[in-house]
């Protein structure tokens, strides 16, 4: 499982948001558009990788079973969530 660098899903996203808006708005020659989606494609794939992480994460905090690449998250204090 790939790990998570602070902040990456969000600028992922922005970047997605970018290259849509560029493809949009036209004035992009097809080189570039191809280039541009190819880019985005990529992007999205490590942000459904990304969401995919955070939910196994939360379900095993939730569930109280070790994560899949690591050590058993520890119970948290009476009244407060995991995470």
């Amino acid at each position: 499982m790939a790990t998570n660098e602070a902040g990456e899903f969000e600028r992922a996203l922005a970047r997605i948001d970018v290259i849509v808006k560029q493809l949009e708005g036209g004035g992009v020659d097809l080189d570039e558009s191809v280039k541009l989606f190819k880019e985005g494609r990529e992007l999205s794939r490590r942000c459904e990788e990304l969401l995919k992480n955070a939910q196994a994460a939360v379900e095993a905090a939730a569930s109280d079973q070790p994560r899949p690449n690591g050590p058993a998250a520890a119970a948290p204090p009476a009244g407060q969530l995991p995470f």
